[in-house]
């Protein structure tokens, strides 16, 4: 019943593009038919997903065989445990998202592209949920290759900026190398198993050839999830991409490079240590350097899309923990990595797809994504500033929202790792836990940063002057977006089964006592402490509430250093803000820092401007790409435009192989 549902959802995402080609670009007709099939398509995903987490808890359940065959392989669809934990995030964010775009990206004001998105946004929304429930590795690929052009094609929206090409471009790149990696992989596993499918538990008979799919696995995947240094294709696609778009592909997308590792690993029964622990040292690398890459950002989705490899990289230690305690056979290792992970999951597609919809709506009233243009619009966009607070307060992961809880499981795991003895492991912990802290405190500087700097002081150009709020067609997704934030904050107890369904397929247990997480979690103390700090926040705001009220009030300029005249250019902004941090990590961030020397008693206007340029994108790949490109120059002789010529080429290199002994 759930794979059916399931792949009913599909459908209905796949064809909700449709209609709107055959309507006036300009008509309200195929952007509401696309959002009815969309918002259809979510609610029954939605259900096929949780019945299948429901007949996970009572047993084992089969995989469906589609009446089609390839290569000899059955095509097979089953939604287990692991594939309904990344099912619910597609279809939230994508049901969301369609809202959204109804305001944000309306046929009426983008009758050149706005029926191309909606064509491509509906097939990646398919072709997401079609790979998660693949049981065979070729109908896999075949979601993960619609998944990728749908995905290019969103991306270069906006086809007609240089900069947006240049970004689609990258990512077309990018994903071709890691889809390449995955058919070498996949082919392996087809060696290891004799079969086109997801065989667990894989026989352990050859380590070497275990370890060729493990790495395979991990940096196609990693290409895809956007990992350090496996990133380079992120900030710019998500920059460029329409604010609704970046939601999708940050909170859901990338994730499909974790759900690859979850699923590969899951067929692992004895992995060696060292998968776990090299896991564990790429997520704190991904993790800390993606926040401090976040920090030197001006422009606020760019900002955003760094957070996102920040959160990959959460993600990948919690995994990581989870490998070493598979590897260790520690049940509560594997309990608490794996949970928080694939809470993490959910949680950084929530948050994460908020903060870009939020950030969406500020450069949908504004025109610009420069944050150190921006200024003062609490007053004016104030609904739109309390969502991105509450996406701000999750992904800083403090307490009583949902970026907590996923984190506070991922502690609890390095902590018990850092105790184990016997084994290098301890080290991985003990190295991985402060880690982990250092990366939620530059997280809430980042965004004490991005939020004072947009929603607080005044407007610092004219673009942040005269703006307005966004419709309730724009808030309402946002609103869906921030509740479960809330909820999961308030009352993580709810997501302990679908946690535990998700852990049993990741590592079924045969016999003997099943460890649920609610033995190692402290799931009451959470509720108590996030009820406690609601309860402290709203006693607060009734005293001060009171009190004013009851006193007269007068205003007053404030202290202004002396100026006789302040104005808004002399307010911090992002960029000296963040000086400090840039300047203690610019061993990794190498910024270039513009600075006009000051002379004389009476100086001329100068500026301060810093830009931080990706290390492995710009200062690495393109100078290697443009050094190979010069190097081989002399090969242009070849090109002279003969076909004549060119069918000798064909004709000599026929001789050459066949007389080549």
């Amino acid at each position: 019943m759930s794979d059916t549902l399931v792949l009913i959802a599909i459908v209905l995402a796949a064809l909700s593009g449709f209609p709107g080609l055959f309507s006036v670009s300009r008509s309200a007709f195929g952007e509401l038919m696309a959002t009815v099939l969309l918002v259809g398509a979510s609610i029954t995903g939605t259900v096929g997903a949780l019945s299948a987490l429901a007949a996970a808890k009572s047993g084992t359940t089969l995989p469906m065989t589609l009446p089609w065959k390839c290569f000899g392989a059955a095509l097979q669809v089953h939604t287990d445990g692991i594939a309904a934990v990344f099912l619910l995030p597609v279809f939230l964010v994508s049901g969301a998202g369609a809202v959204y775009g109804l305001e944000y990206w309306s046929g009426h004001d983008h009758p050149d592209n706005g029926r191309k998105l909606r064509l491509f946004y509906g097939l990646l929304t398919a072709a997401l949920a079609l790979l998660l429930i693949a049981h065979s590795t070729i109908l896999f690929l075949f979601g993960w290759e619609i998944m990728a052009l749908a995905a290019f094609f969103l991306v270069t929206t906006e086809d007609e900026d240089e900069s947006v090409r240049e970004a689609g471009l990258v990512y077309l790149v990018a994903t071709r190398v890691g889809t390449l990696l995955l058919f070498a992989m996949f082919g392996l596993l087809r060696v290891m198993t004799g079969e086109f499918s997801f065989v667990a538990p894989l026989p352990g008979t050859a380590p070497g050839l275990a370890s060729s799919v493990f790495l395979l696995a991990l940096v196609g995947f990693g290409f895809k999830a956007g990992m350090m240094p496996l990133h380079m294709w992120l900030p710019g696609a998500h920059a460029s991409a329409p604010s609704h778009v970046s939601a999708l592909m940050s909170g859901v997308l990338i994730k499909m490079g974790i759900y690859g590792l979850v699923r590969i690993t899951s067929l692992f029964a004895q992995p060696p240590l060292w998968w776990g622990t090299l896991l564990l040292g790429l997520g704190v690398v991904s993790g800390v350097l993606g926040v401090v890459f976040a920090i030197a950002q001006h422009d606020i989705k760019r900002l955003l899309a760094y957070h996102s490899v920040e959160n990959i990289g959460i993600i990948v230690i919690g995994l990581g923990t989870a490998m070493i305690g598979r590897s260790l056979g520690r049940a509560d290792l594997m309990v608490l990595g794996l949970a928080g992970a694939l809470l993490h999951v959910w949680n950084h597609g929530l948050f994460k797809a908020l903060l870009f919809l939020s950030a969406g709506a500020v450069v949908h009233a504004t025109h610009t994504r420069e944050i150190d243009q921006l200024g003062g619009l609490l007053k004016s966009m104030p609904r739109t500033a309390c969502f991105f607070l509450v996406g701000a307060v999750a992904i800083c992961g403090l307490p009583p929202l949902n970026g907590f809880v996923s984190e506070l499981f991922v502690y609890l795991g390095l902590f018990r790792t850092a105790t184990s003895a016997g084994t290098h492991a301890w080290l991985a912990g003990a190295v991985a836990a402060p880690a982990l802290a250092l990366i939620g405190a530059l997280a809430l500087s980042c965004f004490v940063k991005v939020f004072g700097a947009t929603f607080l002081g005044h407007p610092r150009s004219a673009h942040a002057e005269h703006v307005h709020e966004c419709g309730a067609r724009m808030q309402g997704p946002m609103l869906a977006l921030a509740l479960p934030c809330v909820l999961i904050g308030l009352l993580p107890v709810l997501t302990a089964p679908v946690l535990d369904a998700a852990v049993a397929a990741w590592a079924p247990v045969s016999g003997g006592h099943v460890l649920r997480l609610a033995e190692l979690a402290p799931f009451g103390a959470m509720t108590l402490v996030g009820v406690a700090l609601l309860a402290l926040l709203a006693a607060g705001s009734a005293l001060l509430t009171f009190g004013l009220s009851r006193s007269s009030v007068t205003s007053a300029g404030t202290w202004d250093c002396g100026y006789a005249a302040p104005a808004p250019s002399m307010q911090y902004s992002s960029s000296s803000f963040a000086q400090m941090s840039v300047g203690l990590f610019s061993w990794a961030l190498h910024p270039r820092v513009h600075r006009a020397e000051i002379e004389g008693p009476f100086p001329k206007p100068t500026d301060f401007h810093t830009h931080t340029p990706d290390v492995v994108l710009d200062r690495l790949l393109m100078p290697s790409i443009q050094g190979i490109g010069r190097a081989f120059s002399w090969l242009r002789w070849i090109q002279q435009g003969s076909v004549h010529l060119y069918l000798g080429y064909v004709v000599l290199t026929v001789i050459v192989l066949h007389l080549w002994p």
